[in-house]
């Protein structure tokens, strides 16, 4: 078994090495309620940097821009030692913030690059991802257009978000591909079959998103007390898992990922980040949050050490989980 107290893990085969909990920070833009007061963000991100995280995650599509620019004012002079992620792909209409396809073209690569450049008031992206393949455009020639962003110094190290072993595998023909971001928890284990394997086989490190299972691994929710309001993308059909009978059924298997974090005198997500981090010295989690208490709460997964009775016993609940991780529109647009 991995031991998940290891305090950096490479990113790919680059010099680059990160911590093994980095931060999401999507959520302090939309998605999952109303955006964060300006000033609360920078200084809970400064916090997250002073606990030792040195990995952030954010997109071009997050708040349409908004994450680019608050995580850049946050951070751009504080640029030592971290990397900063970002992505591109999915497109959005300004006025409206609905989603309106997704580019993965050459044109498309400088335009957002030189955008996200600009938000982030950066003159590198540390990392840089395909953030949803474009079916309509080869990944040959995405993957080519991003490469010459290194060949140019305006980007680090390549990477790609819910894509098939075999397009990582063209990708990475191409060049390096450091890392594949991709939703991966306890409820979440897809990746296992092929994902995982490929990435081993090439040296990709895998970025684990929603590895608290979007909030449900935290044993936050009950039956009475789910996700609601149309600012929350969970209560709103985006997400199978918490809807109906599903929902009541997900709650049950929560049970047992509390009963494992009572054995451990421990709280429901670090069990859940434990779980994650032994997966293997190549996998790093990025749990989103805005909370300084569950920033604290997520750093502490460092020091449980779960037992292959506990390993046993979380593994069997993939396979009883009921409801995709996303509707059916949004399904289609991962593991291209």
């Amino acid at each position: 078994m991995t031991d998940s107290t290891t305090r950096s893990r490479p990113l790919g085969r680059t010099s680059t090495t990160i911590h093994p909990i980095g931060l999401g920070c999507m959520g302090m833009s939309e998605f999952y309620g109303p955006a964060m007061d300006e000033g609360a963000a920078e200084r809970f991100l400064h916090e997250a940097v002073e606990r030792g995280v040195d990995h952030f995650d954010t997109a071009e599509m997050y708040g349409i821009g908004h994450n680019e620019s608050l995580v850049g004012r946050a951070l751009r002079d504080r640029r030592d030692g971290l990397t900063i992620a970002t992505k591109f792909g999915p497109l959005r209409d300004p006025e409206t913030g609905a989603f309106t396809g997704i580019d993965g073209s050459p044109a498309n690569v400088r335009r957002a690059s030189e955008g996200s450049l600009a938000r982030l008031g950066m003159e590198r992206i540390d990392l840089y991802y395909l953030h949803r393949v474009d079916p309509s455009t080869p990944i040959e020639e995405t993957v080519g257009a991003m490469a010459r962003l290194v060949d140019d110094g305006k980007v680090g190290a390549l990477g790609l978000s819910e894509a098939s072993a075999e397009t990582v595998r063209r990708a990475h023909a191409v060049h390096p591909i450091s890392a594949l971001q991709t939703e991966y928890s306890i409820f979440s284990r897809h990746v296992e079959d092929e994902i995982l394997p490929t990435c081993r086989e090439l040296g990709i490190t895998l970025v684990a998103y929603s590895p608290l299972g979007r909030g449900l691994l935290t044993g936050r929710f009950t039956e009475s007390d789910r996700p609601s309001g149309d600012a929350d993308f969970r209560g709103g059909g985006g997400q199978p898992r918490f809807e109906g009978e599903n929902y009541d059924a997900n709650l049950r298997l929560v049970d047992t990922v509390r009963s494992v974090a009572r054995r451990h005198e421990v709280l429901p997500a670090q069990v859940a980040l434990a779980w994650v981090l032994s997966r293997g010295d190549d996998v790093v989690a990025i749990p989103g949050t805005t909370k300084s208490k569950h920033l604290v709460s997520n750093l502490g997964a460092l020091d449980v050490a779960l037992t292959d009775a506990d390993l046993e016993t979380l593994n069997a609940l993939s396979d009883q989980v009921k409801g995709e991780r996303y509707n059916e529109g949004s399904m289609q647009s991962v593991q291209q």
